[in-house]
This record gives C-alpha cells, structure tokens and sequence, in this order.
C-alpha cells in the first residue's frame, strides 16, 4: 500500500521511564533537534498528536492576544 503524498506513519517503542524515540526520518522531515520541545496533544477517543514544531509559540500567542488582536 502506498501511502499519499505527505502522509507517513512510524511506530516508536516506549520506555521503561515513559520516553519514546521519535524516528531519524520524521526528525529530519520536521525539524525536530536535540533539545527542542514538543507539544503533545490527547484525545481519549482520537489518540495523541505531536503538532508541527512552532505550533506551542502559536498557542500561547493566541491565548494571551487580548481581545482586539494587538497582544498589547
């Protein structure tokens, strides 16, 4: 089966400490490094979602950006 373009699935085993390694090719497709963090995100139904790096900074932008929009 061929998966579509832009689309991947890797598997990761976890640790006796709860740590997963996150593939050398989803690494170097995303941008991840040494030292980067990542946000997790849960759903009991839908499983859990690593969005694309950057997406934390956005968040916090987003939830503290006042009503107007300006962030001041």
């Amino acid at each position: 089966m061929k998966a579509p373009e832009g689309k991947y699935a890797w598997t990761a085993t976890v640790g006796e400490k709860g740590q997963i390694v996150i593939p050398k090719q989803a690494r170097d497709i995303f941008g991840i490094k040494p030292g980067d963090t990542l946000i997790l995100l849960g759903d009991e139904k839908r499983g859990i979602a690593i969005p694309p790096k950057g997406t934390f900074a956005e968040l916090f932008e987003a939830a503290f950006r006042d009503q107007d929009g300006d962030g001041e």
